[in-house]
């Protein structure tokens, strides 16, 4: 349908009931808005909606109100479920991060063989401050990540990021220091996130650099430029 109103090949919607055109409110304005921007309506046969004119689309602004308050609630609930959680340590998910195992009750334990590779993530990445290196040395040692995957960048900075394993303990707006959590010692955590910032900020600095450089090669040039017209 969206497809031909985008061909301008009908400017309105004609529907029985509302329920038989979309199964939510939060589908129903979602759709509409992008129907309006087509310049196409929508026209309800039993109920008084009409898009397609004044009074209409005053209804249709107090069922969007109405929409908008069902989405609202719902992230409330969902947010409130995630604090409840939180505040009894449980993992919102079935995934949790490598090194760890999700209980029964929700909370997590450490998975000793896990503990030892996400050690062996921060001691190489320490020791080789690349973690483009760090993913190669991983996939040649044959251990993988886990879902079961190769290691590359994106994946040991995930770890190397995660301050989980220093025991923050962090879900929605909740945090807590979980020592059971807590699976490396807070200096070689600092030490592996000293050196990401560092050479984050380095990169950062050699980025303006360059521009800064190509900005004054190009006003030199420019300046060559109209020295040469000059003379």
């Amino acid at each position: 349908m969206l497809k031909r109103a985008r061909d301008s090949l009908f400017d309105v919607v004609v529907f029985w009931k509302l329920d038989r055109f979309c199964r939510s409110l939060v589908d129903l304005v979602k759709t509409e808005e992008e129907l309006d921007k087509l310049g196409v309506g929508l026209h309800s046969v039993t109920e008084f909606l009409d898009t397609t004119n004044p009074v209409g689309r005053f209804n249709f602004r107090n069922l969007a109100s109405a929409a908008e308050l069902e989405s609202d609630l719902t992230s409330q609930r969902v947010k409130l479920g995630m604090y409840g959680l939180a505040r009894e340590r449980k993992w919102p998910n079935d995934r949790p991060p490598l090194g760890y195992e999700k209980n029964d009750d929700g909370t997590l334990c450490v998975d000793e063989t896990e503990k030892e590779l996400v050690r062996l993530i921060f001691d190489l990445y320490i020791q080789e401050r690349s973690m483009p290196q760090v993913s190669f040395l991983l996939n040649r040692r044959g251990k993988t990540t886990k879902r079961g995957d190769s290691w590359c960048r994106q994946s040991v900075g995930k770890v190397l990021r995660n301050e989980l394993y220093i025991g923050h303990y962090q879900i929605a707006d909740f945090q807590a220091t979980v020592e059971e959590y807590q699976i490396l010692p807070d200096a070689v955590f600092d030490e592996a996130t000293a050196i990401r910032f560092r050479f984050k900020h380095a990169q950062t600095g050699m980025d303006s650099s360059r521009k800064q450089s190509k900005a004054e090669r190009i006003i030199n040039e420019y300046r060559a430029h109209q020295n040469g017209d000059l003379s």
